[in-house]
């Protein structure tokens, strides 16, 4: 997976497939997009990422804009808003081989859905969007301006397009129905081993919010969706099954029982060989 990105290039946007009906007007012409910016995010691979913002409370990182005048300009009055929305590329998939439906993991993999009426990464063009509390902003941060939020559901690197501020009056419906992704998101209860325990009371603040991060992600069965398809945690197959996952410079090492999910073993990624 790719790491930090410092400095993300250009990302060409290209038209949908041929055959589209005809319209007015020319759309076969491509797009070139010029990233603000890049998150930094304590997701370092797909396993683990949320996989929408928000799921996750304590996925705290920072959104950090190129370093130049007319975007620490282009921040101002954001401070006074709450949450914002971000516009971001899917720079690790690759648009062209995107399908018209999709298998959701909210449905089991049982049923099939047009891609657009999804969140998949496999989309026309590779464009995602989060909704992020606004932690903290810093339009004079070394090497660039730097958004702190929370609710990530992005990998470390990934390039930002587009910031809009989150305006309740427009952006929420109270009323809005949510089609096949209604109903409530199945949540395991975690626990942990005695060491990784004494491991966790031992850092600055008893380790709460690594505690809170991990137990969000575990929760939530990080399992490749497939895998959740075939072995329910519930299952004999599931059942004592260990996985593992890269969270904020940590191994996490856990494991399904009987009861729901334990975290039986955390090691700092720079002691692995």
């Amino acid at each position: 997976m790719a790491g930090r990105q410092t400095k993300p290039g250009k990302v060409h946007a290209r038209g949908v497939p041929t055959g589209r009906p005809a319209v007015e007007g020319d759309l076969s012409g491509a797009w070139t997009l010029e990233p603000i910016g890049w998150f930094e995010s304590p997701f370092h691979e797909k396993f683990g990422i949320p996989r929408q913002s928000g799921m996750v409370q304590g996925a705290r990182g920072f959104i950090r804009l190129r370093d130049h005048d007319f975007l620490a300009q282009a921040l101002k009055g954001l401070e006074s808003f709450s949450h914002l929305w971000a516009l971001w590329i899917f720079h690790e998939h690759d648009a062209r081989d995107w399908k018209p439906s999709i298998r959701p993991p909210r449905l089991g993999g049982a049923k099939r859905v047009g891609v657009l009426a999804s969140r998949s990464p496999h989309r026309p063009n590779p464009i995602g969007m989060s909704a992020l509390k606004i932690l903290s902003i810093d339009p004079k941060a070394k090497g660039g301006p730097r958004i702190e939020v929370e609710g990530l559901d992005v990998i470390d690197g990934t390039p930002v397009i587009d910031l809009k501020p989150y305006v309740p009056y427009a952006d929420c419906f109270p009323e809005a129905t949510s089609g096949w992704a209604a109903g409530e998101i199945p949540r395991m209860p975690v626990e942990f081993s005695e060491e990784v325990r004494a491991l966790l009371d031992a850092m600055p603040g008893g380790g709460a919010e690594l505690e809170r991060l991990i137990v969000g992600v575990v929760e939530l069965d990080p399992r490749p969706a497939s895998l959740r398809r075939r072995e329910p945690p519930e299952s004999e197959a599931a059942i004592g099954s260990r996985h593992g996952f890269e969270l904020k410079g940590w191994d996490v090492r856990w494991e399904i029982t009987p009861t729901g999910f334990r975290v039986r073993e955390l090691v700092p990624l720079n002691r692995l060989g």
